[in-house]
């Protein structure tokens, strides 16, 4: 009788987990799938500065033009004619967007009416320039 009271203690005191993964598999694929993905253009900007700035919540589209009048998106060099294709492409998987170009203070305009050009044929039309607030 003694070993078979010692038998059943020792199956009741082992601790099944299993139940605990599977909650917390649950929890991560929850918080994985609603958590917010910041994008970055791929290189840092030095933006003019603006009085009047206001920030923006919903961009997804980020295009930064540096100094040398480079342009990056997604952390990629791209050049001016590829461009709009990218933009297609980056707005056709978030509609809802808008796009964002952080111009260096040392670029040219032209290059920044080129991109602005580039969004408005890709179908873009919420286009916002990055400033640094004073």
């Amino acid at each position: 009788m003694r070993r078979l009271n010692k038998d059943v203690a020792e199956e009741e005191s082992n601790i099944d987990i299993t139940p605990m993964l599977d909650v917390v598999f649950i929890m991560l694929i929850f918080f994985i799938v609603t958590a917010t993905f910041i994008k970055e253009s791929g290189i840092d900007v030095n933006r003019p500065d603006a009085a009047t700035a206001v920030k923006k919540s919903k961009a997804n589209i980020l295009i930064a033009i540096n100094e040398k009048n480079e342009i990056w998106i997604d952390r990629r060099q791209i050049d001016i004619r590829s461009v709009r294709p990218n933009i297609e492409r980056l707005h056709a998987e978030n509609p809802q967007g808008s796009v964002v170009i952080q111009a260096d203070k040392k670029s040219y305009t032209e290059t920044l009416i080129k991109v602005m050009d580039a969004s408005r044929s890709a179908g873009v039309y919420n286009i916002a320039i990055a400033a640094q607030e004073p």
